[in-house]
C-alpha cells in the first residue's frame, strides 16, 4: 500500500509539526520559505517546495540573507507603522505586476501585515539540507531578489523552475506551481 502525501503550505503551521499528516510536502512562499526550512526538519516531512522564498541556513536570519542581494524595488513602497510593515498602494506592482489590475488591487486590500521586526527572528532548523526539495524562480520578482531565489536553489540542491513571473507566480501562474507541487508529491509517493 502506497502513502499518499499530505500537502501543508506554510501560514496555519503549528511550530511542533503536529499538523502534518505524514508524509508531509511542505510549501513556502516568501517568508512562508524560512517557516518550512525550520518547520520540515520534523521526520513526518518528505519534502519542500519554495516559491520565490527565503531559505536561511543555519547561521542567517531572513534579513541577513536578503542583504547579501540587491535591494529590491518593493522596499521603496513600504511603510512601518504600529510595529507592522505595510505594502504602501504604491507597491503593488513591485509585489503583483503581472496581475491584472482588479487583482492587484484585492492582493493589496488583503495584504497580511507582518511583525517589523519578523524578518530578524532567527528560527532554528535547516531542512532543506536533509530533505528534497523544489523551488519556483520569479524572474521578474521585485519583492525577492531573484538573484537570491537562484543562490538559494542551488544551495539547496532543489529542483529548479524558472517562470516569467512577479513574486506572486502561484497567482499569475498557478498551473505552474501546481506542477512542481505535484511533482514534489510524486517523488515523496514513489519513494
Amino acid at each position: 500500500m502506497t502513502t499518499k502525501p499530505s500537502i501543508v503550505f506554510a501560514h496555519g503551521l503549528w511550530a511542533d509539526g503536529s499538523c502534518f499528516s505524514s508524509p508531509a510536502v511542505l510549501v513556502g512562499h516568501s517568508y512562508g520559505g524560512t517557516v518550512i526550512t525550520a518547520a520540515g526538519t520534523d521526520d513526518g516531512v518528505a519534502a519542500l517546495v519554495y516559491i520565490c522564498a527565503l531559505a536561511p541556513d543555519a547561521d542567517e536570519t531572513s534579513q541577513s540573507q536578503q542583504d547579501k542581494f540587491p535591494r529590491t524595488d518593493v522596499f521603496g513602497h513600504i511603510e512601518v507603522a504600529d510595529g507592522r510593515v505595510w505594502l504602501k498602494p504604491s507597491g503593488i506592482a513591485c509585489f503583483a505586476g503581472d496581475l491584472p489590475e482588479q487583482e492587484q488591487k484585492l492582493v493589496w486590500a488583503t495584504q497580511g501585515v507582518p511583525n517589523a521586526d519578523l524578518f530578524n527572528q532567527k528560527l532554528e532548523g535547516t531542512a532543506w539540507k536533509s530533505k528534497p526539495s523544489w523551488y519556483v524562480v520569479g524572474k521578474n520578482d521585485r519583492t525577492v531578489h531573484p538573484e537570491l531565489e537562484r543562490f538559494v536553489a542551488k544551495r539547496m540542491g532543489a529542483t529548479t523552475y524558472e517562470v516569467e513571473s512577479s513574486h506572486v507566480p502561484m497567482l499569475s501562474q498557478p498551473n505552474v506551481v501546481l506542477d512542481v507541487i505535484r511533482a514534489a508529491a510524486k517523488s515523496v509517493k514513489a519513494a
